[in-house]
């Protein structure tokens, strides 16, 4: 008898024990799921600050002059400093960037005929990024074909992080037609130009009439370009390709949403193109 007793205590013991363990396993997934779904509904609301900020630079980009005037110049609406937005118990910090301010990669890029003046427009932007790369100074005789994004360009001997990270912020991949836009192309962007110097160039920025130049012609024959006879060729006034970068953060988290803008050639519509969220660092709670 009393060994049925001890057997019945040791039994009920053990359905005690397994069903604590039972529970405690329980409580640890719902407490993981609690977990993971107040992390997921704080992404989304981080994803939902950062198209909220888009929606802002798509607004204007939609300015009416930028639906009249065929310039891109500094002086619109799309180009106006942005001081940051308190929202939500975070900030948004918004830029918007015209690509054809940048070195189009395209041009080198699309086969056929080679470019010479944009072949040492090249050449003289890799000097001038200190990046010392003889096959990429080649890059446009390779063959390499089309790029779809810059990292393809990791496949190229010599091309490490460090020098897509020198490239990134001077280059773009656009339609081959692309013109530099001498009306938001940075001082460094000039010196790739034939005989352009480090001081004429800076001078160039420092008076670039407020509106932007009216003409190409009015750009090359500025009194600072005298004796230069610099030509016109892959040189514009416009642009139809932007990037808009919204930065998020809500306490300790991160999120940072890219989108390329395209406006559109005949109804000026502004189109986005392509989103990428390119970081996103959230800090983990004690659980």
């Amino acid at each position: 008898m009393s060994r049925q007793r001890g057997v019945a205590l040791i039994s009920v013991l053990l359905v005690m024990s397994l069903a604590l363990l039972l529970m405690g396993g329980m409580l640890r997934n719902h407490r993981l799921v609690v977990k993971s779904t107040a992390q997921q509904l704080h992404q989304v609301q981080l994803r939902q600050l950062g198209f909220s900020g888009e929606r802002w630079a798509l607004q204007r980009l939609r300015h009416p002059e930028m639906q009249a005037s065929r310039s891109v110049n500094l002086a619109q609406v799309w180009a106006q400093a942005k001081p940051p937005f308190e929202v939500e118990d975070g900030t948004l910090h918004i830029r918007v960037e015209d690509l054809a301010a940048r070195f189009n990669l395209s041009v080198l890029l699309a086969g056929g005929q080679i470019d010479l003046l944009a072949q040492q427009r090249w050449i003289r932007l890799l000097a001038l990024l200190q990046i010392r790369n003889p096959e990429l100074e080649r890059l446009a005789t390779s063959h390499f074909g089309a790029l779809t994004d810059l990292s393809q360009l990791r496949v190229w001997p010599g091309v490490d992080g460090e020098v897509l990270r020198r490239l990134q912020p001077m280059v773009a991949l656009l339609p081959r037609n692309a013109s530099l836009n001498i009306n938001t192309a940075s001082q460094q962007q000039l010196m790739t130009l034939d005989g352009m110097t480090e001081a004429t160039a800076r001078a160039l920025v420092q008076q670039r009439p407020a509106q932007g130049y009216r003409s190409v012609q009015a750009f090359v024959e500025d009194p600072l370009l005298a004796g230069l006879e610099l030509g016109s060729h892959g040189l514009g006034l416009g642009s139809r390709w932007f990037r808009i970068t919204v930065d998020v953060a809500v306490g300790q988290s991160r999120l940072q949403l890219v989108s390329e803008v395209e406006l559109d050639a005949k109804t000026r519509q502004v189109n986005v193109v392509q989103r990428r969220f390119l970081t996103s660092l959230t800090s983990e709670s004690s659980s």
